[in-house]
């Protein structure tokens, strides 16, 4: 064997190391409005070609174009700025909780906030989410109370979860949101499992499964697609690409597919990728998806190209493997800008107005945590009882849990 003729191994290398120039120019970003809308009952071999663009709605002017715009009304694009909005300073004070020792682990939504409140305005009552830690927002949107998400995080006395799982892994059936997992990519089959149930039940309510971009490499992902496409379940596959995961960027679990959304196409799922930071796209899109899969004619692979501006988590330092600027130069924006802009210019807003709603939102979110703070945090305050251990667990309980009830004397 010749030198010329010896095998090497590719490794994917992100395009600019900690220290370089952030540099997006392999992000081809088509024009605002520029996407065509197919029907909703389209079949996925004419629209190969959306897995490969970004459906856009808002244009650098803030201007809403093209056959995607048009799916919210003003005080609904209004409610949305607020939710996004909410979400982050939740997110802002929620991290400094943690900087505070009150909490021991928290995992920010900043830049990707449209993603998650945009997609809670698609969905009806009954319908159910199954997200990753980084969708939030689907319980903001769809309204419930942020002082159950701090007891949560907090792990108090009052945490409707009783400290049974990690900060931040919330789980709110009424709300559609199906308890967060830490075994990652676990959801995805989970979602489809109960799209299936749905529909065998002849019921009315569709699923959505949630997954990051890196854990579109576990199994679970492949497997959830493969009964997806075979039993044409009513779920709505949603891939939120935010560039990195906790340190390894999006070319490795992404492969040779090109993007993430065209990992749909070989299982004959239409496919689409969509602005992530553009509050109007991202409704639009998940309006489409979900009413296919409404109408039971099948599921909906859905990209959302965004960028995770914060840390993957308080344990994590971005700096460590991409360029501190790096969020500063990605090219589609901050989705919150981005709304306000556009309200601004159809003459529904104005940044007087948006100041106010920032310091209403701030007191709104301190006046939260300081309820929550009277029921305790990590180190201080009151703590779930000890025989919640033991209650809920089991529909009757085992010999050996009530001996050892019994001994611990709750």
């Amino acid at each position: 064997m010749t030198d010329g003729q010896r095998l090497s191994l590719h490794v994917p290398e992100p395009e600019v190391r900690p220290g370089g120039k952030p540099d997006f120019s392999n992000v081809p970003i088509p024009k605002a409005g520029s996407v065509r809308r197919p029907e909703v009952d389209v079949d996925p071999k004419e629209i190969r070609d959306l897995a490969y663009s970004i459906i856009r709605v808002l244009d650098r002017e803030g201007e809403a174009v093209g056959p995607w715009a048009g799916s919210l009304t003003p005080e609904e694009l209004m409610e949305g700025l607020k939710h996004m909005m909410l979400l982050r300073v939740f997110d802002s004070r929620m991290l400094m909780a943690q900087r505070q020792g009150k909490t021991s682990f928290y995992m920010q939504h900043l830049g990707e906030e449209a993603v998650s409140c945009a997609f809670r305005k698609a969905l009806l009552p009954g319908d159910m989410n199954f997200p990753t830690y980084r969708q939030a927002g689907l319980l903001i949107a769809g309204g419930y109370p942020m002082v159950e998400m701090m007891n949560q995080i907090y792990s108090n006395d009052a945490d409707p979860l009783k400290g049974r799982q990690l900060p931040i892994m919330y789980s709110a059936k009424d709300y559609g949101f199906f308890t967060i997992s830490g075994n990652l990519a676990t959801q995805y089959v989970q979602a489809v499992g109960w799209a299936m149930a749905s529909a065998i039940k002849n019921d009315t309510k569709i699923a959505a499964a949630w997954i990051g971009d890196g854990s579109t490499a576990e199994s679970d992902f492949h497997s959830a697609l493969v009964f997806a496409s075979t039993y044409r379940a009513p779920v709505v596959l949603n891939v939120v690409n935010n560039q990195w995961a906790i340190s390894t960027f999006q070319g490795v679990a992404r492969g040779g597919s090109g993007t993430f959304a065209a990992r749909g196409l070989g299982y004959g799922l239409p496919s689409l990728r969509v602005d992530g930071n553009d509050y109007l796209a991202v409704h639009a899109v998940a309006k489409w998806a979900a009413e296919r899969a409404r109408r039971n004619i099948g599921p909906t692979l859905v990209e959302y190209v965004t960028y995770r501006v914060g840390a993957h988590s308080t344990s994590d330092d971005p700096s460590a493997y991409r360029p501190k600027e790096e969020s500063e130069a990605w090219p589609l924006g901050d989705p919150v800008i981005r709304l306000k802009n556009h309200l601004i210019r159809i003459g529904t807003w104005s940044e007087e107005r948006h100041k106010q709603m920032e310091a209403e939102i701030r007191d709104t979110v301190v006046a939260a945590q300081k309820e929550a703070e009277r029921h305790g945090t990590l180190h201080s305050g009151g703590r779930p009882s000890m025989r919640d251990m033991f209650e809920g667990v089991y529909a009757e309980m085992p010999p050996h849990l009530k001996r050892q009830r019994q001994q611990a004397g709750v």
